[in-house]
This record gives C-alpha cells, sequence and structure tokens, in this order.
C-alpha cells in the first residue's frame, strides 16, 4: 500500500546517503588534509593576542589649557566639552578629569557602537564646545584610536655618551625616532615621555625694559615682524621660468638675538640688548626615571584598534633596528617592555594545555576502545575540530588569544564524543556480523541508528553556548570569543562525526564474525551491574543519595566568595605612587628615585624599574606631578628567593612600602591597570565613589570612609584621590586701581601670563624640525609672589605700574585635580583586596560605612571597580542562564517528544551544579564570572550524558514490560560511553586546572567547574536515573 512505503522509505533513503558517505573514502581523506592544511596556514597568520580586549567603545578628548588651574579648566574647558555631549545617540556615560593645564573627557558609547562613528559624532560635537570655549584656552582634540591594550611597547633612549642632556635626547626621540616609528603599519600615536622638549628662549630682563621703556609686548612684536618666509610667485627671464622666494626665517640663537626691537637716537636696540636668548627646556608636568639612576627619554607605542598585536610588535622592531642605525654613535633606543612576551606566554599556556589534554584524551579512547583502528578513528576527529575551528575563527574575525584558545582547549574532551558513537557502534556491528555481509551498509545501518541523537547531543552543547554570544558588557568582551571557539570546534566534531567518521570506519574497521558475548559489557555487567541493581530495587537510597548531594550543596554554596574574575597574572607589575598635592617636580623625581634604590636593593626578583612621573605627551596620561607609576619588570620565575609566587610578592612589596616616607603605594599590573581605569575609572581592585559638589566636604567625607575601609580584613593599599591641597599663586585684580590708571582687565592679565608663562612668538625652523620661540621674564625674576609683584605694568600714557599697584599677589590652597562622572563632581576611595573575595568585603564595607558615617543631603556613594562589573554581570546572567535551559529544555521535549523524559533528563543539571560548587571549595576558588561561564558549559556537557541513557531506556519501554531489569540493563550497556565520554571531557579539562601559565588564573574556574559537575552528573546518570526511570516511563509500560 502507498500509505504504507513512505515511512519505509526515509530510514532506507538516510541509510543510501549514509552508504554513498561510508564510501567516499578518497574525498574524506582529502577534506580532512585540506582543512588541516587550512588550520595550520590560518593558526600561523591570524592576529594573536594576550587577552580579548574589554574596552569600551571609548573616545577620548583631550584639551591642553596652558597653565589653567583646575578649576579654571572645569569651568573653561571640561564643562563645555561635556554638555556638547549630551543627547548623543547610544551615549552611556561621560567622566571626567581637570587637571593643572588639562583637560581629559571620556566619552563611553554602548557595546556594538562602531568605534569610526562614535569619533565621528563626538568630532561634531566638539565643533559647539570650541565655540563655548574662551579663545586662547585650548583646542579640544580626540585621543588616538587605540584600546587599553593597545600600549603594546615601551622603549627609552639609552646613551653612552654623557654629552648628550634631556633636551638633545628628547629632541631626537620627538623628530627621529617617533616619527620613523609612526609610519609603521599598524601604529596609530608615539607618545614622547621625559627629557625636555627644545625651545629658544627669550628671557627678558625687567631692568632692561624701564631702561629702554619697552615692554614685554614690543619684544614679541619685534620677533614675529622678523621671523618669517613668504612668495612672491615667479618671474620669467630669457625664456625660463623662477620661483621667487623672499626669506627671512631666524635660525638660530644669533639671528634672535640681533632682531632689532626698537631705536633709540638712530641706535639700534636689539633683542640681546633687553633680554638673554638660548637654548632650553620647555616646562613640563612630567618625567621618567629608571633603576633609580635619574632620568631617562622614553617611548611608548600605541597599536591601532583591531592591529595584529604581534605582527605590529614585529614590524616596530625590525624598524627600530633601522632607527637605532641612523641615530648618532652612543645612542640607541632599548625596548623595557614588550607586550609580545606576554601574548606568547598566554598563547602557550593554552597550547600546552590543548596538546596535554588531547593526549589524555588519546590515552583515555585507547584504553576504552581496546584497539587501535578504532581509537585512532576517533582520535583523528581532534586536528580535525581545532583545524576546523581555527578556519572558522579567522573567517569570523575571532583572533587568536588566551579566551578563544581555551575555548579549543576546553572542547577537546568534547569533540570526541560524536566520533565515539559512530565509530563505537559501527565496530560493535561490523564485529558482531558475518564476514560475507556488505561492509559499507553495515557501517551505514550502524552510523544511522546513533545519527539523530548523535546530532542532538551536540547541538545540545552548542545551544547551551549560545547565549553567552548575547552577553554584554566586560564579560561578553571576554568570553564570547570562547563561546566561538567551542561552538565552532563542536560543528567541526559533528562535521567529521558525520561524513568523515563513516568513511574511516568502512576503510579502517576490521569486518571479523566475532559472536558471543561482548568483552566490555562482561565487565561492566560484572563490575558495575550489581550496583545498579541495588540501587534500582531500593528507589528510596537513591533519592536520598541524590537529596544528600544537593544538601552537600546548599551547605557549601553560602561559603564560597565572589569576584568578578581572577586577576590575571601578567608576569609584571605596575606600582602606582601618589605623592603630597603640593610636591614639586623635582621633589616628586627625587622621592620616586629613592623608591626605585630601595626596591631594587630589596627584592632580588626585580630586573627594571622604569617610572613615568606626572604626564608626558598628551594622549595616554593625565596624572598631576604628584603622581608616578613604576613599571618593574620581573626576572624568571626560577631566580626568585623572596617569595614563590606573584601575589606573595605583590604583598612582601606593599608590606615593605607601606611607611615608605613621603608616598602610598598601590601594587597592580600594566594592563590590569590601564583597562580597569578605562572601565570604572579607578586603577584599583575596587573603588568607594562619593558624589557631591563641595570639594572641602567630599575629601572629609572620604577621608573618614578610607578610615573605615582601612578597618575591614583584607584592604590593602587604600588610597583617597588627592583633590586639594595644590598650592596656588593667586593674582587678583583690583579693579579700582585699574580704573584710576585708564587699564583693564586684560591689561594686566596678559603681561602676567606672558611675564611669568610665557608667549609663542613663532617657531625656529631646522630643515623641518621646528621649535618653538618662547618670550617671558628670566627664570630669577619670576620665582616667588615678590619678584612676581614687581612685574611692569605700561599705562596707557607710558606710565610705569608695578603689578603689585593693580592686583593683590596671595598664596592659597587650591584643587590638584576636579573628576567629574555623568555631570556630578566625585572623589574615590580605592583599595586593593587581598586574601579575600570581593563580594564578602563589600558587604561588609557597605555595613559599616552605612552603620558609621552619615552623609550630608545630596552626597551618596557608589561601590564601584570590579565589584560594579560583578554586579553588572550577576544580572546578565541571572537573564543568560535560565533562557539557556528553557532553549534545551525545547530541544529535549522536540528531541524525545515526553515531557517526561525531558524532565528526567534536566534533572541532571542540580546534582551536576553540586559537584561544580564543591569543586570551587575545594580548590579555594570563588564564584566568578568564568565559573559562571563553566556551568553554563556544564549544562550541555551533563544533560548529553542524560541524553545517551534516557534515549536507551526510551527505547526499552517502547518493547519491554520489565523496568526495573532493562533500567539495570540500559545502565550496564550505555555504562561505557557514559563513563568515556565524562572522563575525556574531564582529563581534557585537566592541564587547564594545574596549569601555572600566565592567564592559567581565568580558565582555572571553568575547568574546576566542570570537572566537578562531571562527578556528580555522572553518578546521577549511572546510579539514580536508573532506579528512578521506572516514575517516569511511559503510564502503559509501569509495574
Amino acid at each position: 500500500m502507498a500509505t504504507h512505503t513512505n515511512p519505509s522509505n526515509k530510514p532506507s533513503t538516510m541509510i543510501g546517503v549514509l552508504k554513498r558517505v561510508s564510501g567516499g573514502k578518497l574525498l574524506a581523506a582529502l577534506a580532512f588534509v585540506l582543512v588541516i592544511i587550512a588550520g595550520i596556514w590560518t593558526f600561523r597568520s591570524m592576529p594573536v593576542d594576550a587577552f580579548p580586549d574589554v574596552t569600551p567603545t571609548l573616545v577620548q578628548v583631550f584639551t591642553e589649557t596652558e597653565g589653567l588651574a583646575p578649576e579654571e579648566v572645569e569651568r573653561y574647558v571640561t564643562f563645555p566639552v561635556e554638555t556638547s555631549m549630551n543627547g548623543l545617540p547610544r551615549l552611556r556615560e561621560v567622566r571626567s578629569t581637570s587637571n593643572f593645564g588639562l583637560s581629559v573627557v571620556n566619552i563611553y558609547f554602548e557595546d556594538g557602537v562602531d568605534i569610526y562613528w562614535a569619533r565621528q559624532l563626538v568630532g561634531e560635537r566638539l565643533q559647539l564646545a570650541r565655540e563655548e570655549i574662551p579663545e586662547g584656552f585650548g583646542d579640544p582634540q580626540m585621543g588616538p584610536i587605540t584600546t587599553g591594550l593597545g600600549q603594546i611597547l615601551f622603549y627609552f633612549l639609552e646613551a653612552s655618551d654623557e654629552s648628550f642632556d634631556g633636551v638633545q635626547l628628547r629632541t631626537l626621540q620627538d623628530w627621529q625616532v617617533k616619527f620613523d616609528l609612526q609610519t609603521v603599519r599598524g601604529v596609530t600615536e608615539i607618545l614622547s615621555l621625559g627629557g625636555h622638549e627644545q625651545q629658544y628662549q627669550i628671557n627678558v630682563l625687567p631692568e632692561a625694559l624701564l631702561r629702554y621703556q619697552l615692554s614685554v609686548a614690543d619684544i614679541i612684536s619685534a620677533v614675529e615682524a622678523n621671523n618669517a618666509n613668504a612668495g612672491a610667485q615667479f618671474l620669467v627671464e630669457n625664456s625660463e621660468q623662477y620661483t621667487v622666494r623672499a626669506v627671512g626665517l631666524a635660525s638660530g640663537v644669533h639671528d634672535l638675538s640681533d632682531i632689532v626691537v626698537a631705536v633709540e637716537d638712530g641706535i639700534p636696540i636689539r633683542v640681546r640688548d633687553v633680554a638673554e636668548v638660548e637654548i632650553g627646556g620647555a616646562p613640563r608636568q612630567g618625567l621618567a626615571t629608571m633603576n633609580g639612576g635619574g632620568e631617562i627619554v622614553a617611548g611608548l607605542v600605541l597599536k591601532l584598534m583591531g592591529a595584529n598585536t604581534n605582527e605590529v610588535i614585529s614590524l616596530v622592531h625590525e624598524r627600530m633596528e633601522r632607527i637605532n642605525a641612523s641615530l648618532p654613535e652612543g645612542v640607541r633606543a632599548v625596548p623595557y617592555y614588550d607586550q609580545s612576551e606576554l601574548v606568547n606566554a598566554a598563547v602557550s599556556t593554552m597550547t600546552t594545555a590543548l596538546w596535554q589534554g588531547a593526549l589524555l584524551v588519546a590515552i583515555v579512547l585507547f584504553l576504552f576502545l581496546r584497539g587501535w583502528r578504532p581509537s585512532l578513528i576517533v582520535v583523528a576527529s581532534i586536528p580535525f575540530s581545532v583545524a576546523f575551528a581555527l578556519v572558522a575563527m579567522q573567517i569570523f574575525g575571532v583572533s587568536a588569544n588566551l579566551m578563544s584558545l581555551g575555548g579549543i582547549a576546553i572542547a577537546i574532551g568534547m569533540m570526541v564524543d560524536g566520533a565515539v558513537v559512530i565509530v563505537e557502534n559501527a565496530n560493535r556491528a561490523l564485529s558482531s556480523a558475518n564476514i560475507d555481509d556488505d561492509k559499507l551498509t553495515i557501517v551505514a545501518k550502524a552510523c544511522g541508528e546513533v545519527l539523530q541523537p548523535l546530532i542532538f547531543a551536540i547541538l545540545i552543547v552548542v545551544v547551551v553556548f549560545v547565549p553567552i554570544l548575547t552577553l554584554q558588557g566586560v564579560e561578553g568582551r571576554t568570553f564570547r570569543p570562547l563561546a566561538f571557539s567551542v561552538v565552532f570546534a563542536m560543528l567541526g566534531s559533528l562535521v567529521f562525526a558525520v561524513f568523515m567518521a563513516p568513511a574511516a570506519s568502512a576503510f579502517g574497521l576490521r569486518q571479523a564474525a566475532l559472536k558471543g558475548k561482548n568483552e566490555s559489557g562482561g565487565f561492566y555487567e560484572r563490575r558495575f551491574g550489581p550496583l545498579v541493581r541495588f540501587f534500582v530495587m531500593r528507589r528510596s537510597l537513591a533519592v536520598i543519595l541524590a537529596a544528600v548531594i544537593l544538601i552537600a550543596g546548599a551547605i557549601i554554596f553560602p561559603r564560597l566568595g565572589s569576584e568578578f574574575t581572577p586577576r590575571m597574572n601578567e608576569g609584571d607589575l605596575l606600582v602606582r605612587l601618589t605623592m603630597a598635592p603640593s610636591i614639586s617636580l623635582p621633589e616628586a623625581r627625587e622621592t620616586v628615585t629613592r623608591f626605585e634604590q630601595q626596591l631594587l636593593d630589596g627584592f632580588p626578583e626585580v630586573e627594571r624599574i622604569v617610572t613615568r612621573v606626572g604626564r608626558g605627551e598628551v594622549g595616554a596620561h593625565a596624572d598631576p606631578v604628584n603622581s608616578a607609576e613604576a613599571f618593574v619588570a620581573l626576572r624568571p620565575r626560577r631566580e626568585w628567593s623572596s617569595a614563590s609566587t606573584q601575589a606573595e610578592l605583590l604583598a612582601l612589596m606593599s608590606e615593605r612600602f607601606e611607611r615608605f616616607a613621603g608616598a602610598q603605594f598601590n601594587f597592580t599590573q600594566p594592563i590590569a591597570a590601564a583597562t580597569d581605569e578605562l572601565l570604572t575609572g579607578t586603577k584599583a581592585d575596587l573603588a568607594v565613589k562619593l558624589f557631591g559638589e563641595d570639594m572641602a566636604i567630599l575629601e572629609q567625607y572620604a577621608a573618614e570612609i578610607a578610615e573605615v575601609v582601612r578597618g575591614i580584613q583584607g584592604s590593602a593599599d587604600v588610597q583617597t584621590d588627592q583633590m586639594t591641597g595644590a598650592p596656588q599663586m593667586r593674582i587678583t585684580v583690583d579693579r579700582e586701581a585699574i580704573s584710576r590708571f585708564g587699564l583693564n582687565v586684560e591689561d594686566v592679565l596678559s603681561v602676567v601670563s606672558t611675564a611669568v608663562g610665557g608667549t609663542e612668538a613663532g617657531q625656529v625652523f631646522e630643515g623641518v624640525r621646528r621649535f618653538d620661540i618662547i618670550v617671558r621674564y628670566r627664570e630669577a625674576d619670576r620665582l616667588n609672589a615678590e619678584r612676581i609683584s614687581r612685574i611692569i605694568i605700561n599705562g596707557p600714557g607710558g606710565e610705569v605700574i608695578p603689578l603689585s599697584q593693580v592686583a593683590a599677589v596671595e598664596r592659597i590652597e587650591g584643587p590638584r585635580q576636579i573628576t567629574r562622572e555623568n555631570g556630578q563632581r566625585y572623589i574615590t576611595v580605592q583599595t586593593n583586596v587581598r586574601d579575600r573575595d570581593i563580594g564578602s568585603f563589600v558587604r561588609e564595607g557597605q555595613e559599616a560605612v552605612a552603620s558609621q558615617i552619615e552623609l550630608p543631603p545630596g552626597y551618596y556613594i557608589e561601590w564601584g571597580g570590579q565589584f560594579e562589573l560583578q554586579q553588572q554581570a550577576n544580572a546578565r546572567f541571572a537573564v543568560v542562564i535560565p533562557v539557556t535551559l528553557g532553549v534545551v529544555f525545547l530541544l529535549l521535549l522536540f528531541s524525545f517528544g515526553r515531557l517526561k523524559s525531558a524532565a528526567l533528563i534536566l534533572a541532571n543539571i542540580p546534582l551536576a551544579l553540586v559537584g561544580g560548587v564543591a569543586a570551587l571549595w575545594l580548590t579555594g576558588q570563588n564564584l566568578s564570572v568564568p565559573a559562571s561561564v563553566g556551568f553554563i558549559a556544564l549544562f550541555g556537557i551533563a544533560l548529553g550524558n542524560g541524553m545517551v541513557l534516557v534515549s536507551f531506556l526510551d527505547r526499552f519501554a517502547k518493547e519491554r514490560t520489565d523496568v526495573d531489569v532493562f533500567s539495570v540493563e540500559a545502565a550496564v550497556r550505555r555504562a561505557q560511553p557514559v563513563l568515556m565520554t565524562a572522563t575525556t571531557t574531564g582529563l581534557g579539562l585537566m592541564p587547564l586546572l594545574f596549569a601555572s601559565g600566565i592567564g592559567s588564573e581565568v580558565q582555572r574556574p571553568l575547568a574546576a567547574v566542570v570537572i566537578g559537575g562531571l562527578v556528580t552528573s555522572t553518578v546521577l546518570t549511572l546510579l539514580v536515573l536508573p532506579a528512578v526511570y521506572k516514575w517516569f516511563a511511559p503510564r502503559t509500560n509501569r509495574m
């Protein structure tokens, strides 16, 4: 009948297709080789990074403001830039810092916003801001197109010839080294640090001005009028065209000195008569020192966002060799931080874990399958799946980094599951078939029996990782590469199982008429069968076993600490120093030099220290002169003697410098500090932000909060932002006095600005190099308030008016810097947390602050830093995990067609969770984002094991009514694949659990969760599920 032929045709069609696949040995071998070659080529050419770049979509706006105090910077520059950004589409928040002479505004956009589109929007709004900023108060400019991981290489200029001073070395850096390196593909900016920018300085003599009745403005006008070139088109002479050039540029100190300012009685008064002309260094707000030996000139290489880190660093090294060959004798550029070393170490950690996991999996397969032919076929799925994943990563723009390669390492044990099912079933069928049976047909039928559950099992593993791809924020940017690589690897394993394994089985497995009882089945029947039968006959004990495990998990869970992510070991340290807010740059230099010497003397683990004090060239740092960052390069671990781990070394250093005179310290790591600052506005683990308007009140209550935080166990390196305490010399114009002399406020301010701060009067060109000409009083005449009060102002009638007659000069205390977030001023109390989890620390801290400190109206506290990121991640996981379970439940329902079967498989999850929780507790780790990702991965793995057994039980239930008997039989027959799957997955993760290389700290919680969960879920699968199946079996078959 026609109605009866269609159902029978479906399996026969599938068998026919599988028979063709099994017969395509040459095509399968060719595809296998091509994928392997493509994978090798991809791995050698794909972008490689240490970690996924977690920096948010951020546009930085820098404005240099020529000596304005922080209050003026905030009022005239920062506020207009901030308000001009209001209403931008997909804007998340705006943070700003106003320092002496510098405004930095960080504009954060939502995840997924294209950085170039964001910069275009900001650039358009900056036009509005420029209209609001007074003339001469700076021009806002966007920062480099880079990220928190963009500082890929630091170097310093080493001079063996002592004749090179800071001005000469900085000139070489700015005009030779920097300009050459900026042309390297993938470099977006080179920032200079240390030394002095060269200037031609015209230091005016006040007594000479009085003698010749001149003003500073006269000198500026004369210099500007005597330093220029002009073009005069061309002329034709004797049939030739001549370009006409009028050349009048000053070429050096001699030319500037000879410029005529005025003529008195026919005698020219030249610049040299009223000023001292010299080459000197520009005023600066930062410097660099090294190894306690004094100042150096350094450079920072910033990578263009999206560029291949290793490739860019390699090109920079090549270019640096050429630059060193062209530098003067005795000068060379020497790298002191190279991110490629970190990249290679992180990648090495993961590749080592990958091959070790693959080796362990291969050994387990040979032991379980007990035959080199089936084992070899299954093991071949590992290189194929890895290569497939690498090619897919390249296509979808996923770089090779700690997380993406870690994802492949996580999948090592799972990617053999599909091949195991196909090869084991084919091997069993061939072993029990007659020698004359068609081999291709046998293999095709064997593959057809397990194809549907195999596809669903792999798809469920894929599906549980898909929601991770939807995560936003830091956790999304961190773990999305891991999810991508796991999904790609599992899809590769599916391709191998469906298309390669049948062909390999038909070609490589032997067909032998082996009759009798399977040895493996007999082993499990003897060893494992009595235990299963015990629980099947006593279902209440099985339920009690499950309940005991769940209760144990409920007891352990509250004992777990919580954190965002474990700190990754970068291999080097960054020490942040905060000194007195009133400190001068020379005194700050002496303080950090003393620190460097003590650190080198006290810790033999330290190889080199390079310290940045204040800020260098605008584009990366905005610190005042009382802040410093010391990059500490460590020797190889085998040479350490003070400590065995980096955490111990950090603790020892922190304790050693706790009472260091003149500075407070925060010990962290370079990339961690950079990304933390961009993400949360702080360079420590935890930040307590106090918001309010009055800076004095903010500082008062911040000090009280800091005292409370210091009293909490686990706090370290507690510091408060120094907002006030910076000495200022305020010159207040007396309006009545200037009205008597017929002066304007501008007349007074312009003279003060020029005499003390200096005014640019053009540039001197040396080829393409250009150096500013600065006119101001000589240093001796602007040293203190008394000298400044004698500055001469020329009245409208030629009167000579000392500044003291028209203005009050006084010393006051003002703000060091002003920080704002979304339009509100705030101050930060920051701390690191050691020997304790952040979650419990914050809970205790919140209770202590709330009970001990009562804030005035209009002032409030926010807890930020790693805790803020942790809270955001928890909120997202609260959505992602239920959605994942819901999708998996629908897949199970679709696969099994029975609600009870789906519910029974889902019962794996609670016991799997208990195992994961117990593993975290036993290994001394906290509940974190990596652990949460591990729990999500565990869902798919645990459910896959449950599916293997429940599908078998459901099949028996359709044919038999002796539920107790076939429950034991099913558990015994499926014990090997269940144990094999659990063992390969667990052993594949073992190298990650015990790895100690760079980056292993992040993968360890994930590996612990999965391994622990596998133990308890396997117990449930093999002992509890068969025992309780009778309650879930189809109603017609219950006894």
